[in-house]
Parts: structure tokens; C-alpha cells; sequence
């Protein structure tokens, strides 16, 4: 009885262990389809940086390095004497904060899924981690749980996903400093801080995505990532569904993880092998808010949802990042860009969510054309689709890469009605493009539905 016992101990083990704590294993995880079907997401950098809002990376890695100078003197000028970072943290308040709100507002911009900062590199948590005492937004600031507000928010919405970014570092933190001075041959500030955060928000939050972002030189093997995510695939709440990308130590960017983010702006312009994200600001200088930005310091509507074309077309998802301030408000202009958006995807949507990329990503004889493809594919029949980025001044496009194609309909998303006239040239395909008038809801962007045998 007891060998029974034991060999049936010994295969509950080895079916629940299914990934095991190499890169190997771990990379060969299926990624969950909700991920990939999503496309488009929302970043959110907000915390104790968003006080001074102005260029707000200088309050972490900048701190210390590029920008002393300028940073001395703006404390000097606008602080007393011996202020310092953690000075701001009882003036992030969020009294404005409307979780709520936040969400109708990403819902509405078409967003599939939305990562919030938990952490960064500064060390504060927005929610009240048991493992930074006095340095989280329940023992000081906004006095409530940011990362449990919004999670409880979003979870109101069937077709949205919430994810966390999560900085591995927190430059500041005494452990951290020990390991640095040691070499990283200890590791007092994983065993003790770090790692029980991350088991902390995931057990508490039961988010579907991790952000996890490691600056430095320290390699996964200090940071105990692979023992993370194998109990993160195995054992914890998320286990089936959760996502997690590839900055997890050095030399893991662009190959170990769930999805690459390679590096911040990540945009290659060509089909990629492996799924990919584009982590990208509509605030063109900061991740966080930058209240010292002009009109032009913002990515316009168009250029937004250009990136998003080209980023889906190349089989990646963007994640499009938008700084609250430090009250708990989106900015009127981030709103604007959000519901413009939103209002694209509600009439293009399906050239977006849910595709694959296609045979060719761009024209290379036509205008500024991008092709994504339904994954619909019924018999000999699959459509197509062909995003015109700049419309054309004789209303007529020439479709290079379906020249081999036998095309049976064209239409225009949004202009259902009207089936539009088609011709098979030598070149490719000649459409003939819709008058649209000043007022039509068509615009930024300009989506061709073409079905194919």
C-alpha cells in the first residue's frame, strides 16, 4: 500500500510539474490565444514619479545617471533644502482615481487588455505588499489598493485582460545594495523581497499578464526566474492563462519568454517568427505623465493607429502606454487619442482582432499598403485584408501582392453597401476606391475586405 501510494504521488508530481525550470522547457509553453487574438493593450506607468511630472524617468534610472545635472538644479528651484524622492510619495494621492472610469475608457478605445505598473524600479507598490512596509499606496499616498481597484474594475469586462508590470530591481532598496556589493553572489533581496512580491500579486490579483522588466546586468539565474515561472505554468491561479514576456535577465531579451519585447519601441517592420510587442508611448518623451510636453509632444491619432496596422501586420501586439497624473486623471488629449482609436477599431476591427499575418505584410509596388489576413479560411476561400495608411489621389489603388490571387469580392470596412469595382491587371489588382465625403466616419486609415480562392 505504501509504494501504491507513493507511485501515485510520484505521477501526480510529474503531471503537475509539466514545465521545468529551465528555458528549454519553459519557451516551449503554448502561448495562451487570448494573448494574440488581442492585439491591441493599454500600459500604464503611474506612481510616486507621476508628483513631479516632468520628464519622469529622471526620478528612477535617470536619478543617477544622465540627467544629474538637471535634476540638482530643478530640485533646488522648485524644493526645500534636503527634499528628496521619497518626499513625493505623500503627495501621490489619487484622490481623482476612477477605476471605473479608467476602464469604460480603454473598453471604449478598443483595448483587449491593460498592464498597470505594481512596481518600478523605485520600489513603491500600488498595492499593499506585505514585503514594503511604509512604501506602498495603502501605508502612505493614496491610502488604497491601486493594483486591486482596477483589477476588480476590468474583471467587470468579459473582453478585457489584466496584466502587471513588475520592475525585478528597486535601485534603492538596502538588500538589493547588499547583493550588488557582494557581486550578486548573494541574493538577500530576491529570497526576501522580490520573489515573494511576485508570488504576492499573483496569488492576491490572479493576473493574466506579468510585465517584468530587469535593467541591469544580473543574469536570470540571480533573479530565480526560471523557478518563478515554472511554478507560474505549474502551480499558481493563473496557470492556464497567463502571459509573461522576455525581460527576465540579461541576454533573455528577443529569446527567452512567453513573447518578445526586445527593447522599448519595439517595432521591426517585417513578419517575425516569434509573437512580439510593440510597448510604445502616445507621450512621446515619458512613460510616465510629462506635464511639461506641448501638443506636439504627443503621437497624433493617425501615427497611433499607422503603428497598429504595421505592428499587426507583422504578426506583433501594441502596447500603447499612457501616463496618469499623479491625482488619478487621464488627461483630456490621452482620452481624445483613445476614443479616436476605439472609434476606428469599432469600424475596422476585424482586420485587427483575431487576424494572422498574411503571405505578404506591405506592397512593395503599390501606396503605403499593409495586409493582414481573417484566418478564415472555408474550402479554397480566405479573405484578406489590405489597410491603405495614405489614400490615394486618383481614388484608385493598385494591389501589388494579389497579382497571382483569383479575387471574387472587394468592399470597403465600413462601406458594406457598396461593393467595390475590381480588375485583375498584370501589376495585381486595380480598386476603384469610394467618393467619400469630408464628413464620413471613414478616416486615419482605410481597410479593403478582398476574399480570395
Amino acid at each position: 500500500m505504501n509504494i501504491l501510494i507513493l507511485l501515485t504521488t510520484l505521477c501526480v508530481s510529474l503531471v503537475t510539474a509539466q514545465y521545468q525550470p529551465t528555458w528549454d522547457s519553459l519557451n516551449s509553453r503554448p502561448l495562451p490565444k487570448w494573448y494574440d487574438q488581442s492585439k491591441f493593450g493599454i500600459f500604464l506607468h503611474w506612481g510616486v514619479y507621476s508628483v513631479p511630472s516632468l520628464v519622469s524617468e529622471w526620478f528612477w534610472d535617470d536619478w543617477k545617471v544622465r540627467n544629474v545635472t538637471t535634476v540638482i538644479e530643478y530640485m533646488k528651484k522648485n524644493y526645500p533644502q534636503g527634499f528628496g524622492y521619497p518626499d513625493f510619495a505623500p503627495m501621490f494621492k489619487a484622490e481623482l482615481f476612477n477605476p471605473k472610469a479608467w476602464v469604460e475608457l480603454f473598453q471604449k478605445a478598443g483595448a483587449r487588455y491593460v498592464v498597470l505598473t505594481s512596481k518600478h524600479i523605485d520600489g513603491f507598490t500600488n498595492w499593499p505588499s506585505k514585503y514594503s512596509w511604509n512604501w506602498n499606496s495603502v501605508d502612505t499616498g493614496p491610502q488604497r489598493d491601486l493594483v486591486g481597484d482596477l483589477a476588480a474594475a476590468i474583471r467587470n469586462y468579459s473582453d478585457i485582460h489584466f496584466g502587471v508590470y513588475y520592475s525585478l530591481y528597486e535601485w534603492f532598496h538596502p538588500l538589493w545594495q547588499e547583493d550588488k556589493a557582494n557581486d550578486f553572489k548573494t541574493q538577500y533581496y530576491v529570497e526576501e523581497v522580490m520573489q515573494p512580491q511576485l508570488h504576492e500579486v499573483v496569488e492576491t490579483y490572479k493576473p493574466e499578464l506579468i510585465w517584468a522588466d530587469a535593467y541591469g546586468g544580473e543574469i536570470d539565474t540571480y533573479w530565480k526566474s526560471t523557478e518563478f515561472l515554472a511554478w507560474l505554468y505549474n502551480s499558481s491561479p493563473v496557470k492556464d492563462t497567463v502571459v509573461v514576456n522576455d525581460r527576465w535577465g540579461s541576454g533573455d531579451r528577443c529569446k527567452n519568454g512567453g513573447y518578445f519585447t526586445c527593447h522599448d519601441h519595439y517595432n521591426p517592420g517585417v513578419l517575425e517568427q516569434y509573437k512580439w510587442e510593440d510597448a510604445t508611448t502616445l507621450q512621446k518623451s515619458s512613460w510616465g505623465y510629462d506635464r511639461s510636453v506641448g501638443l506636439d509632444g504627443y503621437a497624433t491619432t493617425e501615427e497611433i493607429i499607422n503603428q497598429l496596422v504595421i505592428v499587426v501586420s507583422c504578426g506583433g501586439n501594441l502596447l500603447l502606454n499612457v501616463g496618469p497624473t499623479h491625482d488619478g486623471r487621464i488627461m483630456p488629449i490621452f482620452e481624445e487619442r483613445l476614443l479616436e482609436i476605439g472609434e476606428w477599431l469599432n469600424i475596422n476591427g476585424q482586420c485587427i482582432y483575431g487576424s494572422v499575418p498574411w503571405l505578404h505584410q506591405n506592397d512593395t509596388i503599390g501606396p503605403n499598403v499593409w495586409y493582414t489576413s481573417g484566418g478564415n479560411v472555408t474550402g479554397e476561400t480566405s479573405t484578406v485584408y489590405a489597410v491603405l495608411l495614405d489614400w490615394p489621389s486618383n481614388s484608385s489603388v493598385l494591389l501589388g501582392a494579389l497579382s497571382s490571387h483569383h479575387v471574387t469580392s472587394v468592399e470597403m470596412l465600413g462601406l458594406t453597401e457598396t461593393p467595390l469595382k475590381f480588375s485583375s491587371v498584370s501589376d495585381g489588382l486595380q480598386v476603384t476606391l469610394p467618393n467619400l465625403l469630408p464628413s464620413s466616419n471613414l478616416k486615419w486609415a482605410w481597410a479593403l475586405k478582398i476574399v480570395v480562392q
